[in-house]
């Protein structure tokens, strides 16, 4: 499928390694220009290296940490000065460390909610304009699976990304009318840094082997596996595409078949 996208101007959040990187590929791949973000210079120089290598879409990168109060002008300035413009924005973020409901305290909820929900409201809401005037624009939020479904022990990524999904679908409507669509893509299990981690949490608080514990993890999931980055950035890819433009409002799950609910 041709995505139409060749030459679109991208920012990805978060976008050093993991998900966001890997979106960052699928759509350099399409032919657009890509801005990276994250808080490792020596891995997004890596990263838009390997993807100018390839020779579709241009990359270049930008330092920017979410929990600095700085981040929207920083990111904001670079996406002028380095892309000319943007027609494609993807939220993203890292989630907060494994913990119940009962760790949560009111310290790490507030400083966990500026770099996970605030500040991403804040850069959107300042790129918007120009996708307006120009009757075009993806913005695309990456959340999590516990949206729909909380998991055990990610209490605090369970209390905080709800909030987008509420704030995503009201933009969707009052944008839509602008040719700009807005969407939210949840990630099961995908293999990725973030996922060995969790499950050597797992296996520590439970004693069992790590291996145990990923294989159990799969077990759970419908298509018997963990998922591919690659596998996750094609949705994202075209989830911003023009091929999607009567895709709005909506959250697409990409987990295998695990969650259980409708």
């Amino acid at each position: 499928m041709d995505l139409r996208i060749d030459g679109k101007r991208a920012l990805v959040l978060a976008s050093s390694k993991g998900l966001g990187h890997g979106i960052a590929v699928a759509l350099a791949r399409e032919g657009v220009n890509v801005l990276l973000c994250g808080r490792s210079g020596e891995r997004l120089d890596s990263n838009c290296n390997a993807i100018n290598a390839e020779g579709r879409g241009r990359a270049d990168w930008v330092w920017a940490d979410l929990s600095d109060e700085t981040f929207v002008e920083t990111v904001s300035k670079a996406v002028t000065e380095k892309l000319g413009g943007i027609d494609i924005l993807v939220n993203n973020s890292g989630g907060p460390t494994p913990g119940t409901a009962e760790d949560i305290t009111a310290e790490r909820l507030e400083t966990y909610f500026f770099s996970m929900v605030a500040r991403i409201i804040s850069l959107t809401n300042t790129l918007l304009p120009s996708m307006k005037a120009q009757g075009w624009g993806r913005i695309l939020t990456v959340a999590s699976s516990g949206v729909i479904e909380p998991i055990p022990n990610l209490a605090l990524s369970n209390t905080l990304r709800p909030a987008l999904v509420g704030w995503s679908k009201t933009l969707a409507s009052e944008v839509a009318a602008h040719g700009i669509t807005v969407n939210m893509l949840l990630p099961g299990s995908i293999a990725t840094d973030r996922l060995a981690d969790l499950d050597a949490a797992a296996a520590k608080r439970s004693g069992k082997s790590l291996e145990d514990v990923s294989a159990e993890r799969q077990q759970r999931i419908p298509v018997g596996r963990y998922g591919r980055i690659e596998e996750f950035a094609a949705t994202a890819a075209f989830l911003c595409s023009e091929p999607a433009s009567y895709v709005t409002g909506t959250m697409v799950r990409c987990d295998g078949g695990a969650a259980h609910s409708l």
